[in-house]
Parts: structure tokens; C-alpha cells; sequence
């Protein structure tokens, strides 16, 4: 009986010195399922909404209200400036960029450099993080499809921003419907040191512009999907953070196109009826936002799924498509992607610690 009384008290010390870690919620709180109903419905009424309308680049309608109702929490004046300030930016810098500079790709470059910086510069310091964010995904994209010659650049900007409009609209409405049921904190203000900050601004401004210089050498017009992986795993500001939001955008990929797979073949032929494409579009997008939530709000799995629902349901898929090879080739071009970035952050990451002035503590 004392040899059992000293195995037990010496567990109990070692439970108590080494606790177990927590495990992550696996309930919504009456705010997450509301923010859960909010994510899903917003990126239903985008994609229903372009595909009454016939509008072209119906990727920007679907994709949109994701970003802003669950990357955002709450909605305010202040959130939608920068959300349409934002859109209004990109069409005159891509216009510019575009129209001025294309026959002169290295000066391109040089200012799509300028621009990220820029932004990840927003990013770094906080406050406007949102307008930094939404910017160099948005512009990434824009100026990736505006290099070609058979993009009419016009329609292009103009779907873009009636998409950025048309997500400010649909998220008021979200918020008016399903609005929170306790006010929520603001995220506490981290002061950065000068150095973190320029290590960040580099890192990322770097990346994303080799990003965009290789999805244009190599024509990789159709690798929505992997480009902006490559953008979204930047969002975290850090290479260690890249890497484990990285592994979470491939799960979340995977899942989102073996998904996509799955409703292509409980549709089969009957994908022509809307209201069947609606429902099961609105089931997936309801799994993807409930599991979105319960990681934090960041860009992992669940996020991973919801844009790559998106993209896929965003250009309008059909039995006379085959959606294997397009799943297929999504889910390997991300993989690649993501690879390839994470060593060059790596080696920018490297470079940027040996001088004093970017070096991370």
C-alpha cells in the first residue's frame, strides 16, 4: 500500500510539473457559429450572385467575401475603407504597370518589388494589416493575368472591383442577419522592433515578387490555385510560421478538391440543376468555415478548403469537364509551390539575419 500511495503521488507531481497540453475547441461558441454561418453564406451568395449575372472571373466573387468575413471577425467603417480602398488602388497600379511597363519586364519587376514592399510594410507594422493583406493577393493576381495578351484588362479591373462592392455589400449583410452575440476584444497591439519589421518587409516583398516573376516565366496562367498559396502562406509575416501554415494549406487543398471530386460525382449529370449545386456547394463551404473557425481565424486547413471550393466552383464546372485532372493538377502545382517558396524564404530568411539592421532577436 506505500509502495502504490508513492507511485501515485510521484504521478501526480510529474502531471502537475509537465501539465498535458491543451486541446483545441471542438465547439463553436455562439460567436464562432455565427462568424461560421457568416463565412459560409457570404461565399454562397458571391458565387449565386455572378452566376445569375453571367459575370466573368467569378473566382474574385466566391473568393472575396471569404477573405473579408473570415479573415475579419467584426465589420466596422474603418474595415471597409481599407477593403475598397484597396480595390480602387490595385485597378490604377495595375493599369499603370500594365500599360506603362510591360514591354520593360526587368523596370516591371523593379516596381512590383516597390509595391509589395510596400505592403508588407502595412502588414508588419499592423494597424492596416487588412489593406496589406488584401492588397498583395489582389495584386498578385491582377498583374499576373493582366501580362497576357488575350486578358481584356478592362473587364478584368472592372470584376474586380464590382467583386470587392459586391463582398463589402454581402458582408454587411451577413453581419446584419447573423451578428454577434458578445462584443469581441480586439487583438492586443504587439510593438515590434525596427529590425523585425525590415526583416518582415523584405522577406515577404521578396518573396512575392520571385512568385510573380516565375508564374510568369513559366505561362502558368492556369495555376490560380498555387499562386495564391504562395501568397497566403506570407500572411504569417515569418518563415517558421510559413512553413506550418504551409502543411495546413496542402490538407486544406487536398480536402477541398477531393470534396469538389466527391459533389462532381453525386451531381453527375444533373449539375445543370442549379439548385442541387447550390445546396451541396453551401454544405461544403458550411464544413470547411466551421473547421476554419475552430483553428483560430489564420490561413490554415480550413481556409485551404474554402478558397480552393472557390476557385473550383468559381469557374464553373460541368460534367464535360474533367474535374479529376483539374484536381489533380491543382493539388500538385500547389504542392510544388509551396515547396519552392519555402526554400527561397529560407534562403532570403538566412541573408536578411546576417546584417544587424534585419536581423531577428
Amino acid at each position: 500500500m506505500d509502495r502504490f500511495t508513492k507511485r501515485l503521488t510521484h504521478r501526480f507531481k510529474q502531471r502537475f510539473r509537465h501539465p498535458p497540453k491543451a486541446r483545441p475547441a471542438s465547439r463553436l461558441d455562439q460567436n464562432g457559429l455565427r462568424q461560421c454561418v457568416r463565412v459560409a453564406g457570404g461565399g454562397l451568395l458571391g458565387f449565386v450572385v455572378s452566376q445569375l449575372m453571367g459575370w466573368n472571373y467569378g473566382v474574385f466573387f466566391t473568393v472575396f467575401p471569404m477573405f473579408l468575413l473570415g479573415m475579419v471577425p467584426v465589420l466596422n467603417a474603418g474595415i471597409i475603407r481599407q477593403f475598397l480602398a484597396n480595390g480602387s488602388l490595385n485597378a490604377l497600379e495595375v493599369s499603370v504597370v500594365v500599360g506603362l511597363l510591360k514591354h520593360m519586364p526587368v523596370v516591371m519587376t523593379l516596381v512590383v518589388l516597390g509595391l509589395f514592399l510596400l505592403r508588407f510594410s502595412l502588414m508588419a507594422r499592423g494597424p492596416l494589416f487588412l489593406f496589406g493583406a488584401n492588397g498583395v493577393l489582389t495584386l498578385s493576381i491582377l498583374l499576373h493575368f493582366a501580362s497576357y495578351p488575350s486578358v481584356d484588362l478592362g473587364d478584368l479591373l472592372a470584376s474586380n472591383l464590382m467583386a470587392s462592392v459586391l463582398a463589402v455589400f454581402i458582408a454587411m449583410l451577413m453581419h446584419t442577419l447573423f451578428p454577434d452575440t458578445e462584443p469581441r476584444q480586439p487583438p492586443p497591439r504587439v510593438a515590434k522592433p525596427l529590425a523585425q519589421v525590415r526583416h518582415e518587409t523584405l522577406l515577404g516583398g521578396i518573396t512575392a515578387t520571385l512568385s510573380f516573376v516565375v508564374f510568369q516565366v513559366f505561362d502558368l496562367q492556369g495555376s490560380l490555385s498555387a499562386q495564391m498559396a504562395t501568397i497566403l502562406i506570407l500572411f504569417t509575416l515569418g518563415y517558421q510560421g510559413a512553413r506550418v501554415s504551409a502543411a495546413k494549406r496542402a490538407v486544406g487543398t487536398l480536402l477541398g478538391c477531393n470534396l469538389a471530386l466527391a459533389m462532381q460525382l453525386v451531381l453527375y449529370t444533373q449539375s445543370h440543376h442549379f439548385l442541387l449545386v447550390v445546396l451541396l456547394y453551401w454544405l461544403g463551404l458550411m464544413l470547411f468555415a466551421r473547421e476554419h473557425i475552430l483553428e483560430g481565424g489564420g490561413s490554415g486547413i480550413g481556409f485551404g478548403g474554402l478558397t480552393t471550393l472557390g476557385i473550383l466552383f468559381g469557374q464553373s464546372l460541368g460534367p464535360q469537364q474533367d474535374l479529376v485532372y483539374s484536381a489533380l493538377y491543382r493539388f500538385s502545382s500547389m504542392s510544388v509551390a509551396l515547396v519552392a517558396t519555402l526554400v527561397v524564404m529560407a534562403c532570403v530568411q538566412r541573408v536578411l539575419n546576417r546584417f544587424a539592421a534585419t536581423r531577428l532577436a
